[in-house]
């Protein structure tokens, strides 16, 4: 079975012990293809990994590919594609998950990943893309208007919720309990991360279990 990281956000570096989980998991590293999640929002043709925070991370984690690819309307579907059949390493980033998931579905992306073999990492929007299922708030001011709820590409049977400025005196009000009572909740605080391999589920940082709304703080086992 493949192996997957959801990671909220890092403000700086990726915590040692985390970075010494992906040496492990990480062998192979010819290819490192990342997808965008603001695809629109380009203005040149040149890439500037320097300017991509979750390359960043991997680069300052000695984590180095021999080729590094970056996914958005820059690049054409088949290509796109391709790239990603040949990945090692593939990295949904963070931004905007709206963008992003309609992004994969334009470009045919998800199926062509669950068939990968390669390890696959998101952060933030594209940790909630790459979920079975997140929600999504609408608000304006202080009024929470209505939600959606998006499927994403689904690796893991489960809903992931991540956000640098959500914590537990947030999830705790219930905006996810209705979600919760159809499928499992992972709501992750900032400076988290959740490795999923062969099946199994371990946990870095602040995060909690919603289910049939009741949360619990789940314990460190990464």
């Amino acid at each position: 079975m493949c192996t997957h990281y959801y990671f909220s956000w890092f403000n700086d570096f990726l915590p040692e012990r985390l970075v010494q989980c992906l040496h492990e998991d990480i062998q192979d590293r010819q290819s490192l293809v990342m997808i965008s999640a603001q695809p629109s929002d380009y203005e040149s043709e040149q890439i500037n990994f320097d300017d991509i925070s979750e390359w960043t991370w991997l680069n300052q984690a000695n984590l180095i590919f021999d080729e590094y690819h970056f996914i958005d309307y820059r690049m054409q579907k088949e290509e796109a594609q391709r790239f990603l059949q040949n990945a090692s390493v593939i990295f949904l980033c963070g931004g905007d998950p709206v963008q992003q998931n309609d992004f994969l579905a334009e470009y045919e992306l998800s199926d062509v990943m669950k068939n990968s073999d390669a390890v696959i990492m998101g952060a933030s929007a594209g940790a909630l893309n790459m979920a079975a299922q997140w929600l999504r708030l609408i608000n304006t001011g202080y009024e929470v208007e209505t939600s959606i709820i998006y499927d994403g590409i689904g690796f893991d049977h489960f809903a992931y919720e991540s956000h640098s400025k959500r914590d537990y005196a947030t999830f705790v009000q219930g905006y996810l309990f209705p979600l919760s009572e159809k499928i499992d909740v992972y709501a992750a605080e900032q400076e988290s991360a959740m490795r999923v391999k062969d099946g199994k589920i371990e946990i870095m940082g602040p995060v909690y279990l919603i289910s049939r709304s009741k949360i619990q703080k789940l314990v460190e086992t990464l």
